[in-house]
């Protein structure tokens, strides 16, 4: 990511980006980027998923890294843009101190990957190249038969992207239950993850999404296919109502909410369906949407449908950022959804791990100073 340069400049054509890269002892990238009021988060491509949902972006650009966790988190009809080696080898390879026959096998890899993938390389032109994600899997399963395609998976939801609870062993402490749990996180996998199924070939896996700005109040179609457990099309509109009314009030307490300057980084501790987020979308601001992990209806996938962005959460663990990186802090219905320690490892309530004291602390941590909180 660097210091955010490409993050920065889709700002300015109405495009939000999420940028993340790992916690750097010499160069905070994450920290410039958010202190540039760019949206971003510290995160490492490594042995598990990022913590997004499936099918959830238009574009994803890499520089210097390789595809495989791309394929999960890129939306059908999606593009994957790498720029940097191995690209455009034959020119640079003296400048990048590597042999030829190194580079040219590291290409050569990303190239079988991607077509491994299914997907399409469009372009390849001075030192970056695109690949296009197909709009379903039809053409692919039938590569697949032929031996060209990776096996899909079948293990598990695809937008489980945070850890697990496994229940190793129950039982009685002085006539209170205590319950062990083992927490492991969602593995990154070398197969295939599956798409929606389609009827033809000319069908958007999943459902095609309304272009912006109209994607922001369309039913997402995660919604209007059932998807989403207790959300229907109807509960959308009036959620969205609802919101509008509720930031017109928080306008009226803080007035200093759409004063170009005053607010930029706002973080939604409980973004259920996006709605405060797609009701500030006129301010000069952006918003991290967080769904915490222990919400019954999993909605960050229709978030990031209503062409907004976000992340999964455990508010019992500190937030993957920087302190001070947040100008305004939005928690609704944050700390009732915690009351109930049974998620936890907790003999009792005032030992468990999990409290109000804890959420404070943390929002106290990334909030910047003169920041604003509305709970």
């Amino acid at each position: 990511m660097q210091v955010a340069s490409w993050g920065a400049y889709p700002l300015s054509r109405d495009i939000l980006t999420m940028s993340f890269a790992p916690r750097d002892t010499h160069v905070s990238q994450v920290q410039f980027a958010l202190d540039r009021g760019v949206p971003a988060l510290i995160g490492v491509i490594a042995s598990s998923r990022l913590p997004y949902p499936s099918r959830a972006f238009d574009m994803a650009h890499c520089s210097r890294c390789l595809i495989p966790w791309g394929q999960h988190v890129l939306r059908p009809g999606g593009y994957w843009i790498l720029s940097g080696p191995p690209i455009l080898w034959a020119k640079y390879w003296k400048g990048w101190e590597r042999t030829k026959e190194d580079l040219n096998e590291e290409q050569t890899s990303i190239e079988d990957i991607a077509e491994g993938l299914c997907w399409k390389k469009l372009v390849e032109k001075d030192d970056i190249a695109i690949w296009l994600k197909p709009t379903n899997h039809l053409s692919c399963e039938n590569n697949r038969k032929l031996g060209k395609a990776r096996n899909f998976c079948s293990s598990n939801d695809p937008d489980t992207a945070w850890y697990v609870f496994t229940l190793v062993l129950s039982f009685k402490v002085i006539n209170v239950t205590v319950l062990l749990r083992l927490v492991s996180y969602t593995k990154l996998e070398t197969c295939l993850t599956p798409l929606p199924e389609v009827s033809d070939n000319e069908e958007v896996a999943g459902g095609k999404l309304a272009n912006w700005p109209h994607r922001l109040n369309a039913i997402p179609p995660r919604i209007s296919k059932g998807a989403v457990e207790g959300v229907t099309a109807d509960v959308f509109k009036q959620d969205s109502e609802l919101w509008k009314k509720r930031v017109s009030y928080y306008e009226s307490v803080n007035n200093q909410l759409g004063n170009p300057g005053r607010y930029k980084n706002i973080l939604d501790m409980n973004a259920q369906l996006g709605g405060f987020a797609a009701a500030v979308v006129d301010l000069p601001v952006w918003v991290m949407n967080v769904v915490p992990v222990e919400v019954k209806a999993n909605t960050l996938g229709t978030i990031y449908e209503r062409g907004l962005i976000g992340t999964y959460q455990n508010w019992c663990e500190a937030m993957s950022t920087y302190p001070r990186t947040y100008d305004f802090i939005h928690a609704d219905s944050v700390f009732s959804l915690y009351q109930d320690s049974k998620m936890y490892q907790c003999v009792s309530q005032s030992s468990c791990r999990c409290n109000a004291d804890d959420i404070l602390l943390e929002m106290d941590r990334i909030l910047r100073l003169d920041g604003s909180v509305i709970i």
